[in-house]
């Protein structure tokens, strides 16, 4: 398993000098820390973990923004056991995005399994920019998106001004 700190503190969910470090100098987040132990343990029980490779963690108002690669993203969306054990270790909700992806796997990231019609970017009066999603279908209130949510960790994660439409107007 690939995580931002040391597959020994993971495991035993305590930092070395090293790991501390870096924490402290901002080049890794409490959440980077948190994720790595969680998914160490995870790994304990669950085989199909030990190969993930967690780049970061980012953390906002109790939504965990997970970059893994595209294959472990793969395996989480496939098997609702290992997104439901997962889910139940964190202390929020978990958001599962690519690593080093553009602003528009991003965001396509985040509202999956919804299908996103379009991603553009807008002009506003006073020359600021907008990125406008437009979804398919109408919103309802099952909708199993969070779209108020979506918007901050965008804002928060990108500085991306984001506005989410859907195809058929309420």
């Amino acid at each position: 398993m690939k995580l931002p700190i040391c597959g020994f503190d993971a495991k035993n969910a305590v930092l070395c000098p090293q790991c501390e470090g870096k924490v402290e100098a901002g080049i890794l987040t409490k959440a980077d820390a948190e994720a790595s132990i969680i998914l160490a343990n995870i790994a304990k029980s669950n085989k199909e973990i030990e190969n993930f490779c967690l780049y970061s963690c980012k953390e906002f108002d109790g939504n965990f923004v997970l970059s893994l690669s595209k294959n472990d993203i793969m395996a989480i969306r496939q098997s609702r056991t290992l997104y439901r054990t997962m889910q139940d270790q964190f202390k929020g909700k978990i958001w599962l995005v690519e690593a080093d992806e553009t602003d528009e796997k991003f965001i396509e990231d985040l509202l999956f399994p919804t299908k996103i019609l379009s991603i553009n970017l807008v002009w506003v009066p006073g020359g600021a920019q907008k990125t406008k999603a437009v979804v398919s279908g109408k919103w309802t209130p099952r909708f199993p998106i969070d779209t108020e949510k979506v918007v901050q960790i965008v804002k928060n994660a990108r500085n991306l001004d984001i506005e989410i439409e859907f195809e058929d107007k309420r």
